[in-house]
């Protein structure tokens, strides 16, 4: 593969990001990779963790060399405040943002060729005054993105969210007829052209237990999901459903699915994540430009210790890489 320049943010500068990137930088890559984030932080951080760390110049003009072991580009984006590892601290809740707002720009101006992202604490950043839900919201604000798909993906499932940070009295209502043609479209073309998929199949979890019971149960899946996978059906996309969610993440019916749309965020990710914790990766579709991420938080309690696992954020990058080969592969 043609060397490939990633921007990586390092994260909440209080929890493990910093940590992460820093025991990656321990392994060799094929890639070049650059590191958004407090130069100071990192070097102090890689002294606690007894790592050995090089932190190298980033020139955006600069050929896409390729970093030894123990040897990292960084883009300096500095903290607002000294930075403890495992203690918040709200006047840092701009530096995240402004290394996210940086890194998207990077990808939109073609300086790098996809974003991997740190784990980030939305507590303290909302705490701050700052309104956030989620990495998946700001990139779609950042890029001017109208509608993004938040899927979460480990070997052998991707489930991708009609709905994402929502508290679950919200959920019904925002499941509208022109939301769900958008997550299905986005999800649906993402799978031929990010995954290299040739007709994909997508199966739709129902919004209600035992997905309505024929409308004894609740109307949407009949007023609502349904009408549009009959739509899109009629346009040759592969998209079945409805189906009750506590039988559809099954071996059988896991077997026929190259991914599930799931109604809300808790109806598909514990099935996830329970089969595939710290071997997952959060991508976001739609966007302009390739995005991955880590599926764990900020797990303040490890940061500083060395025993944060890079399980996580070691696919992220993998699956983002497997997503520009795809794209070149269909171009």
């Amino acid at each position: 593969m043609k060397p490939a320049r990633l921007a990586i943010t390092s994260g909440e500068p209080a929890g493990i990001g910093p940590d992460l990137v820093i025991q990656l930088a321990q392994q060799h890559w094929p890639i070049q990779w650059v590191v958004l984030g407090d130069p100071e932080l990192l070097q102090q951080r890689a002294e606690q963790l007894d790592l050995p760390l090089e932190i190298l110049s980033y020139r955006p003009d600069a050929p896409e060399t390729i970093c030894q072991p123990g040897q990292i580009f960084v883009l300096p984006i500095t903290l607002r405040q000294p930075a403890s590892a495992g203690v918040l601290n709200a006047a840092n809740a701009d530096y995240v943002i402004e290394m996210l707002t940086r890194a998207t720009q990077g990808c939109l101006n073609n300086e790098f060729s996809a974003l991997i992202t740190g784990p980030v604490h939305k507590g303290i950043i909302n705490q701050a005054g700052l309104k956030f839900s989620g990495h998946t919201e700001l990139l779609a604000e950042l890029s001017n993105t109208e509608q993004v798909v938040m899927m979460l993906a480990t070997p052998g499932l991707r489930v991708a969210l009609a709905t994402t940070h929502l508290p679950l009295i919200d959920v019904a209502s925002a499941i509208t007829p022109s939301l769900l043609d958008k997550v299905m479209r986005i999800t649906y073309q993402a799978l031929e052209q990010d995954f290299a998929i040739d007709s994909p199949c997508l199966l739709v979890a129902g919004l209600n237990p035992h997905a309505g019971e024929d409308g004894h149960m609740g109307r949407e899946e009949i007023d609502i999901i349904h009408p549009v996978i009959q739509q899109l059906q009629t346009e040759g996309m592969d998209i079945r459903g409805c189906y009750p969610a506590d039988t559809l993440f099954t071996p059988t019916k896991l077997h026929q699915a190259d991914a599930i749309l799931a109604m809300y965020h808790d109806q598909g990710l514990p099935v996830l994540k329970h089969m595939g914790f710290g071997n997952a990766v959060n991508i976001t579709l739609g966007l302009p430009f390739i995005r991955t991420s880590v599926d764990h938080g900020t797990a303040l309690e490890l940061a500083g210790t060395g025993k944060a696992d890079t399980g996580s954020f070691h696919y992220a990058i993998q699956v983002a890489l497997e997503m520009l080969e795809a794209q070149r592969e269909r171009t």
